[in-house]
């Protein structure tokens, strides 16, 4: 968070912004706590945060249910030798998203978050992302 997140926030002249994390116990140590809480005050969401993170929400998080396992379906196929070689690999990949996917992954994201408070946030059986 301090070599790379908040140098990256302060460069992009970003200060009005939501932190989100997903609710793993090694996110939520005092330390980092601390540091969300002085850098975002109310404004994140995280497993005891201002804003709580529900258990197992891999159903509801984008970067779970879709940008993850597309990016390393296109990053793997070259077999990147190095860790540069994946890294400009993923930037390159994330990079060429076109506009309409992420438009139909927001479109399953609300699909779920119906379906979420319909079932009283049991897992999602029935809800995938689809092409």
């Amino acid at each position: 968070l301090n070599d790379f997140l908040m140098p990256e926030i302060e460069g992009r002249n970003l200060h009005d912004i939501w932190f989100q994390q997903d609710g793993a116990t090694c996110h939520t140590a005092r330390a980092t706590m601390d540091l969300l809480r002085s850098r975002f005050g109310e404004q994140f969401i995280s497993r005891l945060g201002p804003v709580d993170w529900p258990p197992r929400s891999c159903d509801i998080t984008p970067l779970d249910f879709y940008l993850w396992g597309y990016v390393k379906s296109k990053c793997f196929v070259d077999k990147p030798a190095t860790i540069e070689a994946l890294e400009a690999k993923i930037t390159e990949v994330i990079s060429k998203i076109p506009t309409e996917v992420l438009e139909r992954v927001i479109q399953n994201w609300c699909l779920r978050m119906d379906e979420l408070q319909r079932s009283c946030g049991q897992h999602l059986k029935g809800i995938i992302f689809k092409k």
